[in-house]
């Protein structure tokens, strides 16, 4: 028999972390960059709340992330509640249940953690944070363009560089699946070779469809280049429609952010779960991971809506350190005025409690390079 080693309190499940400093403030100063951007183009703020019931969470658009849903019972009213692994869903019921007299388009903005079921697409985290916007009521290539014009204005303030925008239409590749007439097996099985872009097992599996499906794999790349590719296939009138849509888009994105990089891939469509039209995922040169994604999709009672989602952790692993506050050492009797007008001045001040002690020592072992000498801040160095 042996005994347990003891439980360690600093021991977290797997995909959770504590944030310490300086990240946990880096990263709630990057948030409120993002969030300053979307209320300047007019977008409100909402707070959802983190655990809601699981017939409202997971219904309508969220039903496409129950997979990633945590679940618990309430215990006063024994029902089941749900952990958000995603905030959209959420907007489109409010928008839907407590602001559907408000005039459209109706632009909202949110921020907060969420909660996964497991790793979302190779990242380690499981609770993670999100900050973006939904745009709701129009259904035009304008209202996609404003996201991502949007998205790429909040990047620029945090200086994050080589960023490119990856559209895609999930819709065109069911759309064209639609006219073959595959039925459910075959079906999964080619869009898993359209997923790995396995031209042969499209080639194997496509069958009338393949030539033209092959001709969609390779239609992806810079955005002028693949449209041109995607315009020069022969596609049937419903699915044209979807490639037009996916043109205007990118017109009108470029129209509103000159110079910015687009590429386009038609066949793309992994994790697009709830979105019905075009789509877009985020990218930083040198970085793995998605700074966000989103899409056009229907909100609940079917009204059209488009959003952007941007992960605030990951855009600051791709930005440069934001700047911190300078701490200055207050020692015991600094005047309150005093230390008021450091902080006015943009400085973080840190006070003595008691009057022993080595000051420049104290200030020292409190990370402050400056301290309060003759009532001005000086290099703890030279005081």
């Amino acid at each position: 028999m042996t005994d347990d080693p003891p439980f360690n309190p600093a021991l977290l499940p797997a995909g959770f972390v504590d944030r310490l400093p300086p990240e946990a403030e880096a990263e709630a100063a990057g948030v409120e960059t993002l969030m300053r951007v979307f209320a300047a183009h007019g977008y409100d703020r909402v707070t959802p709340p983190l655990l809601e019931f699981e017939e409202t969470l997971l219904s309508g658009a969220g039903s496409a992330v129950a997979e990633q849903t945590f679940r618990l019972m309430d215990p006063d009213t024994r029902r089941m509640m749900a952990l958000r692994p995603d905030m959209t869903p959420q907007i489109a019921r409010i928008a839907a249940t407590r602001l559907p007299d408000v005039p459209r388009p109706l632009r909202l903005a949110y921020a907060g953690p969420c909660i996964l079921m497991a790793s979302n697409r190779g990242e380690g985290d499981r609770q993670i944070s999100q900050a973006g916007i939904e745009l709701i009521g129009p259904d035009r290539p304008e209202a996609d363009a404003e996201i991502v014009a949007i998205a790429a204005e909040c990047l620029a303030t945090l200086q994050v560089r080589g960023v490119s925008f990856d559209l895609t239409m999930p819709s065109l590749t069911t759309a064209l699946l639609d006219t073959g007439g595959f039925d459910g097996q075959v079906r999964g099985t080619l869009m898993r070779a359209l997923d790995r872009k396995d031209a042969a097992a499209v080639a194997r599996h496509g069958g009338e469809l393949a030539p033209v499906l092959i001709r969609l794999l390779h239609a992806a790349g810079p955005a002028h280049g693949a449209l041109a590719e995607l315009a020069a296939v022969d596609l049937p009138p419903a699915v044209r429609a979807l490639s037009e849509r996916l043109a205007a888009t990118v017109a009108a994105i470029e129209a509103r952010v000159p110079g910015i990089r687009l590429t386009v891939d038609p066949v793309e469509f992994r994790g697009w779960q709830y979105h019905t039209g075009v789509c877009v995922s985020v990218y930083a040169a040198g970085q793995r991971e998605e700074l966000g994604r989103g899409g056009r999709y229907l909100s609940n009672d079917d009204e059209p809506a488009c959003g952007l989602t941007l992960r605030p952790d990951i855009i600051l692993r791709a930005a440069p350190a934001l700047p911190s506050r300078v701490r200055v050492f207050l020692p015991w009797g600094t005047p309150a005025e005093t230390g008021a007008a450091l902080r006015a001045g943009g400085y973080a001040t840190v006070g003595a409690l008691a009057p022993d002690g080595d000051a420049r020592a104290e200030a020292v072992m409190l990370s402050c390079p400056l301290m309060v000498v003759d009532g001005q801040a000086v290099p703890v160095d030279g005081a």
